[in-house]
């Protein structure tokens, strides 16, 4: 059987791209979208097409037993699962603390942390027997930095990159590489950043900045990344990298963090 990539969140920009990349290194790739079927399908087909694996689920990430009952599926019908790629979101926008409810704060976390740690608990046990494996996990600035209306997000992703480092200090040394990437600028993509910008201003800021200006993260070059990442020799492993357009300030020095100081 094929080595399996199994991809948690696999949209039309950063989790599908992942996804075909892979399967053209000749992993069969595993695509969990939580609605849009017919979406998933496209995605599925446009990587059958070029001659690679790939199956379509639709998974509620949310649901009790949804992603362990995956993770069973697809390690007993198509193959042993060598990468994962977390790349659920938990974005609910800039919400005042007053208006953010309990459910919603709470679905941030269950997306953002606790399905991580489902996953974890999941998966690990497999890879550690078979002495390998790797887990990369999408995460955002919100990761190192808390903004006003970012309660929900910030908790959900600073616990997403801690998790990551405890995970690490107990399964690197049994052949488990977890890496965090934190995405420190706007994407390129039509599931999220198009989603809520709109169709006209996303396609305006395509043409203003992205493009042949590569002021946008490029899915496409995400991947390369985290193709990269997977197949890092375990003398080199990287444990967390950040990734932004080269005309992006990085969290660090941006205006939001020193007017914090």
């Amino acid at each position: 059987m094929d080595p399996v990539c199994l991809v948690i969140g696999a949209g039309a920009g950063i989790g599908g791209t992942v996804a075909s990349r892979f399967a053209a290194e000749g992993y069969h790739a595993c695509l969990c979208r939580r609605s849009n079927e017919n979406g998933l399908k496209e995605l599925v087909q446009g990587i059958q097409e070029h001659g690679g694996k790939a199956t379509g689920f639709i998974l509620n990430a949310i649901e009790e037993n949804a992603i362990e009952n995956q993770i069973e599926h697809i390690e007993s019908e198509i193959g042993p699962i060598e990468v994962v790629v977390y790349n659920l979101g938990a974005q609910i926008g800039n919400v005042p603390l007053g208006e953010t409810s309990y459910k919603a704060f709470e679905i941030g976390w269950r997306l953002g942390t606790l399905g991580l740690f489902r996953l974890a608990s999941t998966v690990c046990p497999l890879m550690e027997k078979r002495g390998k494996g790797t887990i990369l996990v999408t995460s955002a600035t919100a990761a190192v930095r808390g903004n006003a209306g970012q309660h929900s997000h910030a908790a959900a992703m600073g616990g997403r990159r801690l998790l990551c480092q405890t995970l690490n200090a107990e399964l690197s040394s049994k052949g488990i590489h977890i890496a965090h990437i934190l995405v420190d600028g706007a994407v390129d993509a039509p599931d999220t950043l198009g989603r809520m910008l709109g169709p006209e201003k996303f396609q305006k800021l395509r043409e203003e900045q992205g493009m042949s200006h590569d002021g946008l993260i490029l899915p496409s070059r995400v991947a390369d990344t985290y193709l990269h990442l997977a197949q890092q020799h375990r003398s080199t492993w990287t444990h967390e990298l950040d990734l932004r357009a080269y005309t992006d300030t990085p969290w660090w020095n941006s205006r939001t963090f020193l007017d914090s100081d």
